[in-house]
């Protein structure tokens, strides 16, 4: 009943776009912070982005910012995560969670959200 599931990714070659797209059902993303995290084979999970359930407050990882955007679509259901200016290194599965959080989803660890994705391959060429 309560689901997630992440599209739009694919191959891309250096310095170009892709726009992911995490569709909930089952749950209303106005009532849940939202996260992007991503893992590359050998290394773990680190978190991507993130937008609160309040006023769309985002985070960034530091080496992302200016380049990855997190945007909340109410009436799809849906949140996206904007990638431009792609390199070989944001090779990776991407995953989206949601989370019922009080605080800034900033603050908060993976294992503490609730639902996950499948997650979507994006892979950048040089």
């Amino acid at each position: 009943e309560v689901q997630l599931v992440e599209s739009g990714g694919g191959l891309v070659q250096a310095g170009g776009s892709l726009r992911l797209s995490c569709a909930a059902s089952g749950f209303s993303i106005d009532d849940y912070a939202i996260g992007w995290f991503r893992q590359a084979p050998g290394k773990e999970r680190e978190g991507v982005s993130c937008i609160s359930s309040t006023e769309n407050s985002t985070y960034y990882a530091d080496s992302l910012k200016g380049r990855f955007t997190i945007s909340r679509d109410s009436a799809k259901n849906t949140v996206y995560l904007q990638m431009n200016s792609l390199k070989p290194e944001d090779t990776a599965v991407y995953y989206c969670a949601a989370g019922f959080m009080a605080y800034h989803c900033s603050a908060y660890e993976p294992y503490e959200y609730n639902y996950w994705g499948q997650g979507t391959q994006v892979t950048v060429s040089s």
